[in-house]
């Protein structure tokens, strides 16, 4: 078994070996990666839960919880006026009609390779498409109704909760495929 190489190292060596610089060494063994030739591991990995979450592997978790806020910023916190309305329509938008599905197809596929990045987007807007006016359904049989107020609590709740349950099975991959557990062919 082969002891294992930082990319820097690595980098130099085959720098030095084709006779070209470290950076195009690095792209040339990141495509390499991307084909599936070489295995690129992080060599400090988070240890738990809480520490995956505080990491950059769930940067896009913090993003999405950046959106809900910027749109409850919007419909609660800003005067309705002309430029803010279009931003308020623009947030009501994004967090209506993409980050419920985009947190839902996250929890469904949270490896990178299971879906391609236009799949991705597409599922997105789908399942957001149904998630949504389910939602409302929901609503419609509580006593809060379908009113401003409770829509975008339940909205931004799902789209966090769906996102936490992404951030918990990306962080069980990422533990099984380090441990040996899980293969590519899984």
């Amino acid at each position: 078994m082969k002891p294992p190489y930082t990319v820097r190292s690595e980098a130099v060596r085959l720098a030095e070996e084709k006779g070209i610089s470290p950076e195009e060494a690095a792209q040339e063994l990141w495509v390499k990666a991307d084909q599936g030739q070489v295995r690129l591991i992080d060599p400090s990995p988070p240890d738990s839960l809480h520490g995956y979450l505080l990491s950059w592997y769930s940067a896009w978790y913090w993003l999405v919880a950046a959106a809900m806020a910027l749109m409850l910023a919007t419909v609660y916190a800003l005067p309705q006026v002309p430029p803010i309305t279009w931003a308020r329509a623009l947030m009501g938008v994004l967090t209506s009609l993409y980050l419920p599905g985009y947190a839902f197809i996250e929890a469904l596929y949270p490896q990178k390779a299971e879906l391609e990045e236009l799949e991705r987007h597409a599922l997105s807007v789908g399942l957001s498409l149904a998630l949504t006016p389910l939602t409302g359904f929901v609503l419609n049989y509580t006593p809060w109704g379908i009113r401003l107020d409770p829509v975008a609590a339940a909205l931004t709740l799902l789209t966090l909760a769906l996102g936490m349950v992404a951030v918990y099975r990306k962080y069980t991959y990422m533990k099984l495929s380090l441990s040996g557990g899980l293969t590519d062919e899984a």
